[in-house]
């Protein structure tokens, strides 16, 4: 179940840092539903110690992805701008209304890109502050653990002084065998059993 549910988690960190990477209205609603996801599977999935770098390490790589995305989109921006002011005077009037509205998209692709860096920013420092968590109670459960098996190791101990004094007490360790005297050994025992047939 957990392999399961984490494969889940894995494949909805792709799709999402997939969709980063588109641009439209469509993609820009479907991502704003990303951290949703994250808030549902996150505490499950990090409440367990061995899964606890699993989302943090996807977290970190859809920040990255965001990240160079918004880089990528910052410089086509930034190149095209540069064309626009190079060429603008050969252009004609509707030209350049149409490099001007790509300019414009452009912009509001950086702009939308921007949120989502500083969504996924938050979401990648909810990480750190869950795995945080999870070594520092993974690191208190440990400590539990370890008073418990003292605690359990030092009352064996006690009993097991406990029995030794006893045993010593009891000279059972250190005593002979009682020899009887010859005469009760053999009036004790009836001929009957003496006898072989």
């Amino acid at each position: 179940m957990a392999a399961f549910r984490r494969g889940v988690f894995c494949i909805g960190l792709s799709y999402a840092s997939n969709l980063v990477r588109l641009s439209g209205a469509l993609v820009r609603r479907q991502v704003m539903k990303f951290p949703t996801t994250i808030r549902k599977n996150w505490i499950s999935l990090s409440a367990i110690g061995g899964l606890c770098a699993v989302p943090f390490s996807q977290t970190t790589l859809a920040l990255v992805d965001s990240f160079t995305q918004y880089v990528k989109t910052i410089h086509t921006l930034m190149t095209i701008h540069k064309h626009y002011v190079a060429s603008v005077s050969k252009l004609t009037p509707a030209e350049e209304d149409s490099v001007w509205q790509v300019i414009v998209r452009q912009r509001q692709e950086v702009s939308d890109l921007r949120e989502d860096c500083k969504r996924f920013e938050s979401n990648w420092m909810m990480a750190i502050n869950l795995s945080k968590l999870a070594a520092e109670t993974a690191y208190n459960a440990a400590q539990t653990s370890l008073q418990v098996a003292q605690s359990h190791v030092d009352q064996i101990r006690q009993l097991s002084m406990e029995a030794e004094k006893n045993l010593k007490e009891s000279n059972a360790e250190d005593s002979q065998r009682i020899k009887l005297p010859a005469a009760m050994e053999e009036e004790d025992i009836p001929e009957a059993y003496l006898r072989e047939d």
